[in-house]
């Protein structure tokens, strides 16, 4: 029988407020890549990088890892060619982890890394990032729809946007009316929603083995 996980997905949706996002992430974070990513077959991160970096080409500029945790969407996006990105997390060990991530060349993955509380005001500057992605961090427990308000805002007119919801948490927290405003607001463009596994084929999580995650993509107007 194989060891079990010092942590799972459920102790990530057991989550209830920012501070048992800090513990528990902080506890987490040095063995999140093998004991998660790798033993649980965790893979939306793959597809909604790649759908970002299918419009790699309207990208002019930097583009901002929400929820960045470890790293792994980060780098992600510097070996498909994304030249310059920041992460910003609510967990200083988990950003800790991302400023250890390298490019093949060895140059580090993130030009920046931003310690914040998602639920609140960033301390960023209207219109600074080119691109907007996030794959983990918009599900229960975590980021619902107002959360966007911010990243829109940090988001350049034009800026290009992937941000990964659990499926389950997209219906329950409606998702769907808060971006059909932003919608009708002028504020992005009307979303396409991509359904993508959340795990592999070979997770070791069979009660979660069919989750899946709705990607918004879109475009700041």
């Amino acid at each position: 029988m194989s060891e079990k996980p010092k942590f799972d997905v459920d102790d990530a949706y057991a989550i209830e407020t920012p501070a048992d996002s800090v513990r528990l992430y902080g506890e987490w974070a040095d063995i999140y890549d093998t004991d998660f990513v790798e033993r649980e077959g965790y893979v939306v991160f793959l597809h909604v990088a790649e759908l970002l970096l299918g419009q790699r080409s309207l990208i002019n500029g930097a583009v901002l890892d929400v929820g960045c945790g470890t790293g792994i969407v980060g780098t992600c996006l510097r070996e498909g060619g994304i030249e310059v990105v920041d992460g910003i997390d609510i967990s200083p060990p988990m950003l800790a982890e991302a400023g250890n991530k390298k490019t093949k060349d060895g140059l580090p993955v993130y030009r920046r890394l931003i310690a914040a509380d998602l639920t609140n005001t960033l301390d960023i500057p209207d219109s600074q990032y080119a691109g907007l992605i996030s794959a983990g961090t918009f599900t229960h427990g975590h980021l619902g729809p107002d959360s966007l308000d911010e990243l829109w805002r940090v988001a350049a007119p034009g800026a290009q946007c992937a941000i990964g919801v659990r499926s389950t948490h997209y219906e329950s927290a409606d998702f769907g009316g808060k971006l059909s405003a932003d919608v009708a607001a002028g504020t992005i463009t009307k979303p396409k929603l991509v359904e993508a596994k959340m795990y592999s084929e070979r997770t070791r999580n069979l009660d979660h083995a069919g989750d899946t995650a709705l990607i918004v993509v879109c475009q700041i107007s």
